[in-house]
């Protein structure tokens, strides 16, 4: 049986947005749909004496907001199958440990309330950092979410990283009928070498940027050979990563990024580029894990 895309809802408006991307994703892998929804509401009304027989109100939030919530998902495709639940658990523990048997776990970029006028919820933050499957946040506008750009763009990073995120990356290219843009920054030394002369800079840039094209290859050729089916695009950029990966986000329907996880860890494990990808990136960020 297939793993079930999981979308963690609340409710907001962001999170109405990543049940629209996740239902047309779930719809293009061929994947159940599951709504989770935490809510800690019994922890505190069932400690307090009840003299009446109606439900308490915390409850009846709760399965608003995942009723609601899976009525809209069906409303927009009814071939996918939805399942919803009500964990009583906290946001971030909740979609870890749904996220432990999902093929993505989805969030919206902001939250609800005060967490709503920050750039990312903490929630998205904490889950993509710490989570074991590919997590996507999804952000962007309208036509990125919508997937209309034809167009995946995957982060190549350190060798360590890549490896899961890369076979992601084609898996997305293909579900989407686009192309896969492979891109790698590079960056020549701030400062010349004392006495270098602007020959010998620009020299060196040149091997900066054929290093960084070595290794984009090297990332891509063992996978690519078995996906002669997608077009790939392969680009080396001069500039700090997160800067050109936000540039190229501008264009695409979907950015992919691998990340870290240390087993003997159980911190936020995310870099800087990452960071940048969730909190400014135009489409939406898919952060896919890479145990090492």
């Amino acid at each position: 049986m297939a793993l079930p895309l999981v979308v963690g809802v609340d409710g907001s408006e962001s999170s109405l947005q990543a049940v629209g991307w996740a239902v047309d994703e779930a719809a293009r892998h061929g994947l159940p749909l599951h709504l989770v929804h935490a809510s800690r509401w019994e922890r505190y009304e069932e400690c307090l004496p009840s003299f009446g027989t109606d439900r308490p109100a915390g409850e009846l939030t709760a399965e608003y907001i995942v009723g609601s919530c899976a009525e809209r998902a069906t409303l927009r495709d009814p071939e996918v199958k939805v399942s919803a639940e009500v964990v009583a658990e906290d946001t971030v523990t909740a979609l870890l440990e749904q996220g432990r048997e999902a093929f993505a776990v989805v969030t919206g970029s902001r939250g609800r309330g005060a967490v709503a006028e920050t750039v990312l919820g903490s929630v998205s933050l904490a889950v993509a950092a710490r989570a074991v499957s590919p997590v996507a946040v999804v952000r962007g506008g309208e036509k990125n979410r919508a997937g209309a750009l034809r167009r995946v763009v995957l982060a190549v990073g350190d060798l360590v990283e890549g490896s899961a995120a890369v076979r992601f990356a084609f898996r997305e290219a293909r579900a989407r009928d686009a192309a896969l843009h492979a891109v790698r920054s590079w960056r020549r030394p701030a400062r010349p070498r004392m006495g270098q002369s602007p020959l010998e800079r620009e020299t060196s840039g040149l091997i900066y940027e054929e290093q960084a094209a070595s290794v984009l290859s090297e990332v891509l050729d063992q996978v690519e050979r078995k996906q002669d089916d997608i077009a790939v695009h392969r680009e080396v950029i001069e500039g700090p990563a997160h800067r050109v990966l936000l540039d190229v986000s501008e264009q695409a329907d979907l950015l992919v990024v691998g990340a870290l996880r240390r087993r003997d860890y159980t911190g936020l494990q995310l870099g800087r580029v990452s960071h940048a990808a969730l909190h400014r990136s135009a489409c939406p960020v898919v952060i896919v894990p890479q145990q090492v």
